[in-house]
């Protein structure tokens, strides 16, 4: 592992590249620092205090902090993401879309553009909803969170909120391009992992008040550990569908009669489906922040992490969603057409109608076991926090997006270094990606 790390400085544009992403990030957790203007930080402080385990406990996980201090990166990189899901649900139903995705890179620069023109319009609605719901706030001594509210107060805060998810989505695509990994998925792998120090001396006090024995503290060290090498060895699950060419005469050249072989992963929705499913679930215990009535209360106590009743629906969403998404991204008639198209066919299957429902079939029952394993992770450590009450930032949707991003970083990261005759950094097989 360290000469894995010691040969990335051998490489200049692999050096000059993980430079660069470092840069950007650093530049991403100083914009998280700086406030928006008009905000009272201490009441405002003590608002997101009590509002944990609701959404906006959710999002600021996801902005590395940022919302509780109503920073100019408040609303993270939520907006994009959004954006992006939209994007891909209407491609289903819009055929020009459609059309654009099947463009080549030509197809992809107009989508992305797309991406951006509904990021900028999300996040100028979502800053009028928090500029609103902002001037309706009170700390628990009653003094208010905006110092001077109205039109003025409003203006400024859509304005900055909109300029610094724009500054986010810049910085992603920064990363993409001029440095190593997924420039989003990089940022909010920075968010996570930023929280997670306060978090650790938050456990070791919890310890040295005896409010946790250290007992407990190791028996959920070694669930952490098995829980990241779950997620590793499911992420890197495939359900290998092998695939013939025939031969082909072109010329006086002979073509294809290979054996491939078609990867399926077991989890293909990635960590979709835990984000929209704690959306939707968390949803009225955040309006009952700003809605004091008794019923909003009570539903609010009710669809709280570690209830049964938010475990029972955080697992049915999370299935429901892992079907669905799987349904958008992959497409098993497309796949089914283009390996017709050149020749390829499944043993025993007839190419065409046949194929495409043969690779349905085993996508859905492998997408049931990556639903529940993705339903497992993302449960049993809610279920560690309410019960010896450890810190959010260890439970399992975060160990997933940290997980799944750095495999897919430390992926890249070795295949520039497998290109230029250096090891990776592991002597026996390689690392493989989500992707």
């Amino acid at each position: 592992m360290l000469t894995g790390f010691q040969n990335i400085g051998k490489i200049p544009e692999l050096k000059k590249r993980v430079g660069t992403t470092l840069l950007l990030l650093a530049v991403y957790r100083i914009g998280v620092f700086i406030p928006t203007p008009g905000i009272n930080g201490e009441a405002l402080a003590a608002f997101f205090g009590a509002a944990q385990g609701t959404l906006l406990g959710l999002f600021n996980m996801f902005s590395g902090g940022a919302l509780e201090r109503l920073s100019v990166f408040a609303l993270g990189i939520m907006p994009y993401i959004s954006a992006s899901i939209i994007l891909q649900l209407l491609t289903v139903v819009i055929p020009h879309l459609e059309q654009l995705k099947k463009e080549g890179e030509a197809g992809r620069k107009k989508i992305t553009q797309y991406t951006r023109y509904g990021t900028v319009l999300l996040s100028i609605i979502q800053g009028f909803g928090i500029a609103f719901g902002l001037e309706g706030m009170t700390g628990p001594g009653g003094e208010s969170v905006v110092i001077y509210p109205g039109w003025g107060f409003r203006l400024i805060t859509v304005i900055t909120l909109t300029a610094g998810t724009a500054f986010i989505m810049w910085l992603g695509e920064q990363i993409t391009e001029r440095g190593i990994g997924n420039g989003i998925s990089l940022i909010i792998f920075a968010g996570i992992v930023a929280g997670m120090p306060g978090a650790v001396v938050n456990t070791v006090r919890l310890i040295q008040t005896g409010e946790m024995s250290v007992f407990v503290a190791l028996i959920l060290l070694v669930a952490m550990v098995v829980i990241v090498g779950a997620i590793i060895f499911m992420e890197r699950g495939q359900r290998r569908i092998p695939v013939q060419y025939a031969k082909r005469v072109v010329g006086r050249r002979m073509y294809g009669g290979q054996s491939t072989h078609l990867p399926l992963k077991i989890n293909t929705a990635g960590v979709i489906p835990p984000i929209f499913a704690s959306s939707i679930i968390m949803f009225p215990a955040t309006i009952a922040n700003f809605i004091k009535t008794p019923w909003m209360e009570a539903v609010a106590r009710t669809l709280t992490p570690g209830h049964w009743l938010y475990n029972i629906l955080y697992v049915g969403f999370i299935i429901f969603f892992c079907y669905f998404y799987t349904a958008i991204v992959f497409n098993p008639v497309d796949v089914a057409e283009n390996m017709k198209k050149y020749g390829g066919f499944i043993p025993g299957i007839r190419p065409g109608h046949s194929t495409a429902e043969f690779i349905d079939r085993v996508l859905s029952r492998i997408t049931l076991g990556g639903a529940l394993y993705v339903s497992a992770v993302c449960v049993l450590p809610t279920v560690l926090i309410q019960e010896f009450n450890v810190p959010f930032y260890f439970g399992g949707t975060a160990l997933l997006i940290v997980v799944g991003v750095a495999m897919d970083t430390v992926a890249q990261i070795e295949a520039h270094m497998l290109s230029r005759h250096y090891e990776g950094f592991l002597k026996k097989g390689r690392v493989k990606g989500r992707r």
